[in-house]
């Protein structure tokens, strides 16, 4: 009898809060270009779809839930993805900031940083000669000095919120002693299995990006939540095609989009969302793995469906 073809999640993050609109002419910036990005990666096969927001005129992330309102509704109606909320925002942002869209339209999914961390942007300055917007080599030179705040007490204080909304978590998760920090809140009962692992690496403040690396995030989290989660992998920058896959033929599901990278291929620029989705994809069926559809990956994860939130 032929074996069962394992199902990975495809998770495609549209836009976020690192890159900047000089760095990619093919970034996202307003509500319709999200909304359009955002529908053109699920039909390309991204099962999850992580939304940030930007300004309309400037390009700087936002976390004002007004500007959600003009594309959460539009990719609603127009595909069945998970839709995931970010609780990141940036760095530069309050928690209390950070917080507001998620709260107000609780979704099936919003992710959560596990851990304060230095976050380290400024490398990028050596790599763009110029910056259409004046907060763009504001933001990246300000990361030489910059903590991104995710204490317990904030971490406690959005789990509280997701929970009573019926929002389960993706867990994103930059080093080990984030998993271990997670490890607290399993034990606590704040946060609920199946828990939704995304382990990122490249990022400068967290774990790197070699093999190894990714093989010890594995472990340790084989041994603190055994069968009890869904695991994911986030690779930026150069990283990402590769751990994917290097994950993905160890059990992991993945994370592409052009917030974690803005490449498809050495010295190329992704064009969209959905060209890192069909790569992926690409890569996926080599490994004989299916795709998880939305409604699959709903199953998986134990979240409440679409037509529970609030928007």
């Amino acid at each position: 009898m032929a074996k069962e073809k394992r199902k990975v999640i495809i998770t495609c993050a549209v836009t976020g809060a690192i890159h900047t609109p000089s760095m990619s002419p093919y970034l996202p910036v307003t509500p319709s270009e999200i909304a359009t990005a955002a529908i053109l990666a699920a039909e390309a096969g991204a099962s999850i779809l992580h939304l940030h927001a930007r300004d309309p005129e400037t390009g700087k992330p936002t976390q004002d839930p007004s500007v959600f309102e003009k594309f959460l509704p539009r990719i609603k109606q127009s595909t069945d993805a998970v839709i995931n909320i970010t609780t990141g925002g940036s760095p530069h942002m309050t928690v209390e900031e950070r917080m507001l869209p998620a709260t107000k339209f609780k979704p099936e999914v919003a992710s959560l940083n596990m851990g304060s961390m230095n976050f380290g942007l400024y490398p990028m300055l050596d790599r763009f000669d110029h910056f259409e917007n004046e907060w763009e080599r504001e933001n990246l030179e300000k990361s030489r000095d910059l903590v991104f705040k995710n204490t317990f007490q904030d971490i406690e204080t959005i789990l509280k919120i997701g929970n009573d909304n019926g929002t389960r978590f993706e867990f994103e998760c930059y080093d080990i002693s984030h998993l271990y920090n997670l490890a607290h809140f399993v034990d606590r009962g704040l946060a609920k299995t199946p828990l939704f692992i995304q382990s990122v690496f490249g990022l400068l403040g967290g774990i790197g990006g070699h093999p190894e690396d990714l093989m010890h995030m594995k472990r340790t989290a084989d041994r603190l939540f055994g069968h009890d989660y869904q695991w994911s992998i986030l690779g930026a920058g150069r990283n990402q095609m590769s751990l994917a896959a290097t994950g993905a033929a160890q059990g992991a599901n993945v994370r592409v989009g052009l917030e974690d990278s803005l490449w498809i291929a050495p010295g190329e620029l992704a064009q969209s969302n959905a060209d890192q989705v069909t790569k992926i994809r690409k890569i996926l069926d080599g490994l004989s793995l299916e795709i998880a559809t939305p409604n699959e990956a709903r199953e998986m994860l134990n979240l409440k469906g679409g037509d529970n939130v609030n928007f």
